[in-house]
């Protein structure tokens, strides 16, 4: 367990990431003094300067303020910063406290009743989602988001009133969640990932086991239908399931489009609800709601609370986000950056605009999942009408000889394909007549984005 209850200072090393921003954020509410480092600038950034938490870009030990009261400062760390990084190795060797992003998550989690999101895709939605119901309602509660919710534009939420119910982001990668131990648990899905962590799937699966049997004793599991659950990994726990196609415990039902809506209706064993409607597009939400809903449910949010609070759901930030919309193009921004992932979204287009043709940009992420992956890409990609793939965004790997953007471009059967760059992406646009345009990926692709709308508005809005 991590002290922070005497800390009087905390510095983070990454802390621009989504996950070690909200910690800040916390610490800062929390009457701490905050600052940190990150590799570059970012919006994320910008905000966290603008709350009074000060942030530098530079590796310079001259610049971590105040770092003179070892005894009193708490050091966060994210696997993204490697350890041959000059301010870690100079914070190692004068004896500072440190500890990583998980191991503080799960400190703060004790004596709360925690609710910790886990799975290889979706998590960042049910938890958001979930968050944002429990915020709407009675309960209240105080939520670590893997995105920035807009609803309420930041990655943290406070209580308003003394709420013990904490939702927390439950991150596979690292075995990150195996430092919580929740009241109740949501697992999404189980696909292999993060193979470059656990070298096989059987690896990941054993330690979704390890962290079913960390929830704690009367609590709750509630895991997608169709996931390879085993109810021996934890018997002293009740089992859900949650499915907006399956008959399941929790399952959404007579699913309708109207007017860019989806309508429907909640069996439950806590009795039905009748005539939800979310605005917030995706059929892959409508399954995200259907687990954020039985978690609220199941931690006493009433079904008139859920009726009255889904209608005004706004969503994530890079989650199925509608940048720009006009009546000659859709711009879409997605962070999918997993074959199942670009899949989902795809088809959750082609269900919300039937008929219209979908030009896809696509970032890899990282060299060993492109590795891993590429027919799952190049068969998820094949569900464009017109695919852009860009080169592999490395995050914290070296290059693997011989694995680029071109081992998936070789595998597609889509005709109109091209590899692209973040430097000609404007000029390659005009050759396309856009109709739906979705970026996709988890690296730095994001960066186009606002670039990519004023250059949708300069053609279209005439």
């Amino acid at each position: 367990m991590v002290e922070t209850e005497n800390i009087k200072q905390v510095y983070l090393l990454g802390i621009g990431g989504i996950g070690m921003s909200a910690l800040a954020r916390y610490f800062k509410f929390a009457g701490k003094r905050v600052s940190g480092y990150d590799k570059t600038p970012s919006p994320l950034t910008d905000e966290l300067v603008a709350e009074g938490i000060p942030v530098h870009f530079k590796e310079d030990e001259a610049l971590m303020p105040l770092l003179s009261e070892r005894e009193s400062t708490l050091v966060i760390i994210t696997p993204a910063v490697p350890q041959n990084f000059g301010e870690m190795i100079w914070l190692k060797e004068h004896n500072f406290t440190m500890a990583k992003r998980s191991e503080v998550l799960g400190s703060l989690s004790l004596g709360k009743s925690c609710i910790a999101v886990a799975g290889t895709h979706g998590k960042t939605s049910v938890t958001t989602m979930t968050a944002y119901l429990l915020k709407e309602s009675h309960v209240d509660c105080i939520a670590f988001m893997g995105g920035l919710s807009r609803n309420y534009g930041t990655n943290l939420l406070l209580p308003e009133n003394s709420s013990q119910v904490m939702v927390a982001e439950a991150d596979e990668f690292d075995r990150s969640f195996l430092r919580l131990f929740p009241e109740m648990a949501v697992i999404t899905w189980m696909d292999p990932d993060h193979l470059d962590i656990y070298g096989t799937e059987g690896n990941l699966v054993e330690a979704f086991a390890i962290f079913t049997g960390q929830i704690r004793k009367g609590g709750v599991l509630l895991y997608r239908k169709g996931v390879a659950i085993d109810q021996n990994w934890n018997s002293g726990i009740r089992y859900y399931s949650y499915s907006a196609s399956q008959e399941a415990d929790f399952q959404s039902k007579n699913i309708v489009v109207t007017d860019g809506a989806y309508r429907f209706d909640l069996s439950s064993p806590l009795g039905e609800i009748k005539g939800i409607t979310l605005h917030y597009p995706g059929l892959m939400n409508v399954e995200n709601l259907t687990a954020a809903m039985a978690m609220a449910l199941l931690n006493g949010v009433s079904k008139d609370e859920i009726l009255a609070s889904v209608p005004k759901y706004k969503g994530v930030e890079r989650r199925f986000d509608i940048r720009y919309k006009s009546a000659k193009c859709v711009y879409i921004d997605d962070y999918a950056h997993h074959p199942r992932e670009l899949e989902a979204t795809i088809l959750s287009v082609r269900h919300l605009y039937p008929g219209r043709k979908i030009t896809g940009i696509f970032q890899p992420h990282l060299f060993t999942r492109t590795r891993d992956f590429v027919d799952g890409f190049a068969e998820s990609l094949d569900l464009l009408d017109e695919a852009l793939v860009m080169e592999i965004y490395p995050a914290r790997e070296e290059p693997i000889p011989g694995v680029d953007a071109g081992m998936i471009l070789d595998r597609m059967k889509l005709s109109s394909k091209r590899r692209c760059s973040a430097s000609d992406f404007t000029k390659i646009l005009d050759d396309y007549q856009l109709d739906i345009l979705l970026t996709l990926g988890a690296g730095d692709i994001d960066r186009l984005v606002d670039p990519i709308v004023h250059y949708l508005k300069e053609k279209n809005d005439v």
